[in-house]
C-alpha cells in the first residue's frame, strides 16, 4: 500500500519512508511508526511520520500487519 492516505497508517505499523536528505536519491528507510505528523487526510508526497528511532520522513510503502 502507498503512504498517501492517513487512515492507512497507525502507530506500530512497519513502513518505508524517504528521509528529507534522501529525497533526491529516493533511498528508503524501514521502521516502525511512532507518531503521525501530517494532519490532513491525504498528502500527494506521502504522510509524514516519526519512526520509533526518531527519524522523520514521508511514507512510501506500508507493510501488512504480521499477526
Amino acid at each position: 500500500m502507498d503512504g498517501q492516505n492517513r487512515n492507512a497508517i497507525h502507530p506500530g505499523a512497519t513502513v518505508d519512508i524517504v528521509l528529507k536528505k534522501d529525497q533526491r536519491t529516493g533511498r528508503l528507510t524501514r521502521g516502525t511508526v511512532k507518531d503521525i505528523l501530517t494532519r490532513s487526510a491525504r498528502h500527494p508526497h506521502g504522510i509524514k511520520v516519526r519512526l520509533a528511532d526518531g527519524q522523520v520522513g514521508r511514507v512510501k510503502t506500508i507493510f501488512p500487519d504480521q499477526g
